[in-house]
């Protein structure tokens, strides 16, 4: 299972972002996905988590209310839609994948990592 993230970029407080991460491979549909960021010198924090139906969602508290993960099963993606951006979310933002159909909000509840995206918020 490979997966791509893209969709990082400078932008200005307040602004509005969408990653996405296109996923390889037929099983993407069964997988739980997330995404975590990394800011510098600091430890991986969870942001958001989609379960394979989309019917279940989980974000971390510091996103809630501006950040919105969805997927596309028929394109293998999986998105996360960012709003009112703020300096304090400037990181590397990694989308991953879960076999296990439960929600996680844990790097080691995920079996499959992308390279990660920067996003870069400017004051």
């Amino acid at each position: 299972v490979q997966l791509q993230a893209s969709g990082g970029g400078l932008v200005q407080a307040g602004d509005s972002l969408r990653l996405s991460c296109a996923t390889s491979g037929r099983a993407f549909s069964s997988f739980t996905m997330g995404w975590f960021r990394q800011a510098p010198g600091q430890e991986r924090e969870f942001v958001a988590a989609i379960s394979w139906s989309a019917g279940s969602t989980t974000y971390g508290d510091s996103v809630k209310g501006r950040f919105t993960i969805s997927r596309d099963n028929a394109k293998n993606t999986v998105y996360l839609q960012m709003n009112s951006l703020k300096p304090e979310d400037t990181a590397v933002y990694y989308c991953a994948a879960r076999v296990l159909r439960i929600l996680g909000i844990k790097e080691t509840d995920y079996n499959f990592w992308g390279q990660g995206t920067q996003v870069t918020v400017s004051s």
